[in-house]
């Protein structure tokens, strides 16, 4: 009983630390990197400057290759189908990601990724895939936001419900400014702001606990059936 004590008091322990610490409890479920800010926030301390991405995308008879477009920090990467584009006359073509010089934040919206302008030599005819990546230091985005001046007006494009965690996941079908954000007057439900507030930590540490606690009956069980044992030995 002793070490299924001392195993719960560290479990409980876990939970609580991840409650009042951040943003080191995110070391194991944040993105591979630290995020690269064009305006960081205070707590980020040391930053980089965002990275920008160019593509050239091969016309073979006519139709587009398949291809991905990202940045050389990974925090922006755009998929194209084949055929993506309307490559008439063309041989190849470019797409280009660059990161806006400033960060605009549109009336009633709060944008948590720096500001992206993609650009491409032809349009597009099929959807294409937007992944933008965004830091543990802001709370999960609603939706990906687009514009075609970074002045606005902003539109929603959406978001996927399946993303890798800290990514953001839509798809679009033009090509200007993207962020990802949400209403400032309306923040993203369920929201538990710990130290930028992602709710997936947490809920891994309460887990941690719940089986902890489920494993206790059998433990003690299995414990009365060897005493139990050990009992009937010495009688014998």
């Amino acid at each position: 009983m002793r070490r299924l004590g001392i195993l719960l008091a560290a479990a409980v322990t876990y939970l609580f630390a991840a409650w009042m610490v951040a943003p080191g409890f995110y070391d194991g479920f944040g993105p591979p990197q630290p995020y690269s800010w064009t305006c960081p926030p205070p707590q980020a301390g040391a930053n980089v400057k965002p990275s920008s991405g160019h593509l050239d995308i091969k016309v073979i008879n006519g139709v587009s290759d398949a291809n991905s477009a990202f940045t050389e920090d990974g925090q922006v990467v755009i998929g194209f189908l084949p055929g993506a584009f309307d490559s008439t006359g063309k041989t190849t073509i470019s797409v280009d990601i660059v990161p806006l010089a400033s960060c605009p934040q549109p009336t009633g919206l709060r944008f948590v990724t720096n500001v992206y302008q993609i650009a491409a030599t032809a349009p597009l005819v099929k959807s294409a895939n937007l992944v933008l990546r965004y830091s543990n230091l802001e709370p999960d985005p609603s939706d990906v936001f687009q514009a075609s001046d970074p002045s606005g007006p902003w539109k929603s494009i959406g978001r996927s419900e399946q993303a890798q965690p800290f990514t953001v996941d839509t798809t679009t079908k033009t090509f200007g400014y993207f962020a990802a954000g949400y209403s400032s007057a309306s923040p993203p439900p369920s929201l538990v702001t710990v130290g930028g507030g992602q709710t997936l930590p947490i809920v891994v540490a309460v887990l941690i606990v719940v089986v902890v606690l489920a494993g206790l009956p059998l433990a003690v069980l299995r414990r009365r059936g060897s005493s139990a044992g050990a009992r009937d030995d010495d009688e014998t």
